[in-house]
């Protein structure tokens, strides 16, 4: 059953990918080159009067959890799945999601695991965030809102679950669009150290890696939140209302955990659970991805990213590379939701 709430409406380090396990370890850089699989473009964004909310937030039991989602559109139109990433939350499409429910698009918007007015059907369940289990909890929405396909685009964490959809279930994947490129690694890939300025880049997860870390990200939610939003765009000058608007998504009672098992779990130190285990042999092996895809970048992601020649390869389907200038930071869909949002509609027409 889905329930209906209204709501209020409305630089960088300078390194090329050496490897592939480096590109999934996520490798700091400007992000400029060109792809020899097909044809790329330099865009410069555009800007627009952003929205402020959504006109409604409904949930739906799904899987583990009771889901919470904005959706925009008609209920009979072609699905866009959109994913957003940390410590963002679904306002990062608020102003994606208009442009695509007018071209006849159903928008769907979820607030990830430990995120916004998602939770967890059951305290017994165990706060995991390995990156198949959050792949998994978007193929249990799309089976509880009865949608076959879609297009899932995402950026960081949803750029990430994306990918693993595409990969793992492709046939539930009509096409993908990821900010940021091919982000599937493992655990095995995560041993491996990397050049002391990528290292540096990846602070926070070493932080996480401590009692100490969790404790502080517990007591500093939002002035974390704010630090990563600054330091991975900084040239957006977003206000304190934009921040504060994702920021109280941070507030949920799990986020705390899931924003610190996901990390750890990339370096080994916490475990998985067994149910995702086959999942996780597949990704390991870095599978290539065959559905219609558009990369994107923004050239100044100031956030741990690979080049796009380096992923190119891992698209053995119809393919693009897409960068977006005019100091675009990481968190593309809300710096430049024009772009991000073209590009979800030109994905299917590659």
């Amino acid at each position: 059953m889905t329930v209906e709430i209204n709501l209020e409406r409305r630089r960088l380090f300078g390194m090329a990918a050496l490897t592939v396990a480096a590109v999934e370890l996520g490798l700091v850089s400007p992000a400029r080159a060109a792809t020899s699989k097909a044809s790329s473009g330099t865009i410069p964004a555009t800007r627009a009067a952003p929205h402020t909310s959504f006109e409604t937030l409904k949930s739906i039991k799904a899987g583990d959890l009771e889901i919470g989602y904005a959706e925009a559109g008609p209920r009979d139109g072609p699905v866009a799945l959109l994913l957003h990433g940390w410590p963002y939350d679904i306002h990062s499409y608020v102003d994606v999601a208009p442009i695509l429910a007018a071209e006849g698009y159903r928008v769907v918007v979820p607030h990830l695991r430990g995120y916004g007015t998602t939770r967890f059907l059951s305290s017994a369940t165990p706060r995991n965030s390995q990156q198949s289990a959050l792949a998994a909890d978007m193929i249990a929405l799309m089976d509880a809102l009865g949608i076959d396909s879609a297009i899932i685009a995402g950026y960081d964490w949803g750029a990430r679950t994306a990918c693993i959809m595409a990969a793992l279930w492709p046939e539930r994947c009509r096409a993908l669009v990821s900010v940021s490129g091919y982000l599937i690694g493992s655990q095995a890939i995560n041993a491996k150290p990397l050049p002391p300025k990528a290292e540096l880049a990846w602070w926070y997860q070493f932080y996480f890696a401590t009692e100490r870390g969790r404790l502080g990200y517990a007591a500093n939610t939002h002035e974390f939140a704010r630090l990563i939003w600054q330091t991975a765009s900084p040239t957006w000058a977003f206000d304190d209302a934009t921040f504060e608007r994702s920021a109280k998504s941070l507030d949920n009672p799990d986020h705390v955990a899931i924003t610190i098992h996901n990390y750890r779990w990339r370096l080994g130190v916490e475990d998985g659970e067994a149910r995702f285990d086959a999942y996780e042999e597949t990704l390991a092996k870095g599978p290539k991805i065959s559905v219609p895809t558009i990369t994107m970048e923004g050239d100044a992601n100031g956030a741990p990213h690979p080049e796009p020649a380096a992923y190119a390869a891992k698209f053995s389907g119809k393919y693009q590379h897409r960068t977006i200038t005019g100091g675009i930071g990481h968190n593309l869909p809300q710096e430049a939701p024009r772009e991000f949002a073209q590009a979800v509609l030109d994905v299917v027409r590659l």
